[in-house]
């Protein structure tokens, strides 16, 4: 019997989209989750007390998380082609397996920054000014991996965009007290799960040549990784604080903290199975703080 995930729902599609839909991952959709998330929290801070969240926008963006998960797919599996066929993980990906040329799949990623620019013009001018800033992170994020052993960082700092952006598409401009600690908290977030997705390749990442997290931190990685969650909690709470929170979302904050301290713990960063399980739990510590910040607005 067919079932209705992300998965099957792509293998169901006509033969000749398949690649197209594999290269903007939509049959994995972990990854557009954790790029959706933080604009969920941001848009949730910024509703009015006792109001529920804009769920227009709260629509908006996730059609706007959609495309731009998948331009940056795109544009990842375009610079990394030749790295992915000498992975066995990625060695399926359309680009690197020949089901799709690079002429195509540039012609496809217009179209997709062409819908984002669409939706991103549905917003106030402050948030359209925003959003247009975060392009030069999407398009330089993949190259990381051959300059620096951080790459996870500048995916943080681009994954989390919305942070910024969905406060202000709702209040017309930033209230820094509140975007930058939720901001960072992000990152720190991406840092987390990231170093965890990282370990699955690192054997390969060796021999070919590309840095990650994983391999700068090696047998080390718990002792960051509690610490980035550290951070994280600590910036949740204060932008919290800053916006006058209540109970429910500091009592997500606590559950946020004891799903990812049970995360590193139980973490076997030599056993990929586990590694990618690990990472697409990271969507439940997500919704948890967005359950929180609803609750608490109202």
């Amino acid at each position: 019997p067919r079932s209705f995930s992300a998965a099957e729902l792509v293998r169901a599609a006509p033969a000749p989209l398949q690649p197209y839909l594999r290269l903007m991952r939509l049959h994995q959709p972990a990854g557009t989750w954790l790029l959706y998330l933080p604009c969920t929290w941001s848009i949730g801070l910024a509703a009015a007390p006792g109001c529920l969240p804009d769920w227009s926008m709260l629509s908006l963006f996730g059609v706007g998380a959609v495309l731009m998960r998948g331009a940056g797919c795109t544009i990842n599996d375009m610079w990394d082609r030749d790295y992915d066929r000498q992975v066995a993980r990625t060695a399926s990906r359309p680009l690197a397996a020949g089901d799709i040329s690079t002429f195509q799949s540039l012609v496809f990623l217009g179209g997709q920054l062409s819908l984002a620019l669409c939706v991103l013009l549905c917003l106030n001018y402050y948030s359209i000014i925003l959003g247009a800033a975060s392009l030069s992170l999407v398009i330089t994020y993949p190259l990381m991996k051959r300059i620096t052993y951080w790459p996870q960082l500048v995916l943080g700092l681009t994954f989390n965009w919305g942070a910024l952006l969905g406060w202000s598409a709702i209040r017309g401009s930033c209230e820094w007290s509140v975007c930058l600690p939720l901001y960072f908290a992000g990152v720190m977030w991406t840092l987390v799960y990231d170093t965890i997705y990282a370990h699955q390749d690192k054997r390969d990442d060796i021999m070919i040549g590309v840095k990650s997290t994983a391999l700068q931190f090696k047998e080390d990685t718990k002792q960051w990784l509690s610490g980035f969650s550290l951070a994280m909690l600590l910036s949740l709470c204060m932008a919290g604080m800053n916006c006058n929170q209540t109970f429910p979302y500091y009592s997500a904050v606590a559950a946020v903290g004891a799903h990812l301290a049970h995360q590193i713990y139980t973490l076997d960063i030599d056993k990929p199975e586990d590694c990618w399980k690990k990472f697409a739990s990271n969507r439940t510590v997500g919704i948890l703080l967005f359950i929180g910040i609803v609750l608490g607005n109202l």
